[in-house]
């Protein structure tokens, strides 16, 4: 079935700006700056989504803190991949509880993909009075009119209906950083696996126009970041639904044009739509990083099947043998999912064996969440926690041992690196990733930060590589 796209007018977004401003007069007449905190769980969508909601809380005249007591606006952006990330959220939204006591006109709003299931919101209105806002991913774009009708009807609201999802443009955003920046290109899944919940929460696939994220790509290169990161949901579907003739590589030669020392990433891909034509255009093009994380998700045919992937082993393998024609020192990192339901030994050592075969650089590795509404949810599953957990167990230590053996081939190497940040630490006190995203420590001043170095390589372990700066020749 095929959803038409609803854009949000430019009028809705400079209304939404306008209410901002209404906000603002309203909740600094005492002359004190409120502040507000924004908590995100889960993928760099969130993380995107988080930046545009810092953005219409720095337009109603907020500051900022990471202190929910000092908070007079909270506003939780959460996750429903797994139920981890649910419980773990539900305890942090419960502990506001002794916030809302020290502060009774605190704000306490509830977003995200979590709260766009029905069960999950009716579990807020029920069992958390002390949100006074709940909203799901669609209705973001019109967070200030939502918290202006808390303001003033001093009742709850929910916004949690179901859509097909909207493409907003013009929302402000507020950065973290100043080296790192998140890029939206589209919304949304059509892909439906069948252990996800994100086309039910995200919606359909929406893709930006291709003028609109040059145009904020040119935008945050003008501003100083150097590593810009495309997200999507499955960027490599991009432009299916738009007609114009601009596809997911196409895209990546567009910004690749734009002037300026900077990198291009992406997330996330899936191996059904991972073209040559992209491999080749990373390739070509030389400010796009030579890393691809192509999330196989199981080594078995019969679990890809049951997982309605779209894809087998065999064709998977073909890809990434394509990807590595092209670019032989690429870095390829992939999900894996343990004890899908009726996951057997042999199965689950299939998935051994093709890790094996790939040599991924890194695996995140998760055990299977059942996710209400989804068909894996009522698919017959024999199998224990505890065989899973052994499972799991051995693919950590799998995993582990590949990442230490790629991470001991780098040492005695030059690598250019980017410096994004300060670890903490005396010994290595910066923080920076290479072309395909390995991790470096490295000592240095903090004035390198934002900068591409030459490092050398001196030593590493299954987490993450160590060097120095590289002295310059002659």
């Amino acid at each position: 079935m095929k959803y038409e796209r609803t854009c949000i007018p430019q009028e809705e977004i400079d209304r939404q700006l306008s209410i901002c401003h209404d906000i603002f007069d309203r909740i600094t007449a005492d002359g004190r700056r409120p502040l507000a905190m924004v908590d995100t769980y889960g993928c760099q969508q969130n993380e995107a989504d988080s930046e545009k909601l810092r953005g219409y809380l720095a337009e109603m005249g907020c500051g900022f803190t990471g202190d929910e007591y000092q908070a007079d606006i909270i506003v939780v952006n959460t996750c429903a991949v797994r139920e981890h990330a649910e419980m773990r959220v539900l305890g942090n939204v419960g502990a506001l509880n002794h916030t809302k006591k020290a502060r009774p006109d605190q704000l306490i709003a509830v977003c995200g993909c979590m709260v766009q299931q029905e069960h999950m919101a009716e579990k807020i209105k029920k069992s958390y009075p002390i949100v006074n806002l709940v909203f799901g991913p669609h209705e973001l774009w019109r967070f200030p009119e939502l918290l202006l009708q808390v303001m003033e009807k001093r009742r709850r609201i929910f916004a949690t209906e179901k859509n097909a999802g909207v493409v907003a443009e013009g929302i402000p955003s507020k950065r973290d950083g100043s080296v790192k920046a998140w890029l939206s290109i589209m919304y949304g899944c059509n892909n439906f696996c069948t252990y996800c919940v994100v086309p039910y929460v995200r919606g359909r696939e929406r893709s930006r126009l291709p003028e609109d994220i040059v145009r904020e790509a040119r935008e945050l290169v003008a501003a100083g970041y150097r590593d810009i990161t495309l997200l999507g949901q499955n960027v490599n579907s991009y432009g299916k639904d738009l007609d114009c003739g601009v596809d997911f590589a196409d895209l990546i030669r567009m910004i690749n044009e734009i002037p300026g020392d900077f990198l291009i990433r992406f997330m996330t891909s899936h191996p059904k739509d991972a073209s040559e034509k992209l491999f080749q255009t990373m390739a070509a093009c030389e400010k796009c990083a030579h890393h691809i994380h192509l999330p196989v998700q199981a080594g078995s045919n019969r679990i890809l099947r049951a997982m309605n992937r779209s894809y087998t082993r065999e064709k998977y393998l073909e890809k990434v043998a394509a990807a590595r024609k092209w670019m032989p020192d690429l870095v390829l990192t992939t999900d894996i999912i343990v004890g899908f339901p009726g996951e057997t030994d042999e199965e689950f050592a299939e998935t051994l064996s093709l890790c094996e075969e790939v040599r991924f650089d890194a695996m995140f590795t998760f055990i299977y969440s059942k996710r209400v509404g989804t068909p894996a949810a009522s698919m017959p599953d024999p199998y224990t926690r505890a065989d899973k957990q052994k499972h799991f167990d051995a693919l950590t230590e799998l995993a582990n041992r590949i990442s230490a053996e790629k991470h001991a081939a780098y040492i005695g190497t030059r690598q250019r690196v980017l410096v994004d940040g300060e670890t903490g630490r005396e010994e290595y006190k910066l923080s920076a990733r290479t072309n395909g995203g390995r991790l470096v420590h490295l000592n240095g001043s903090s004035d390198l930060i934002g900068k591409f170095i030459a490092v050398d390589i001196v030593s590493g372990n299954t987490w993450a590589l160590y060097g120095k700066v590289a002295e310059q020749d002659g």
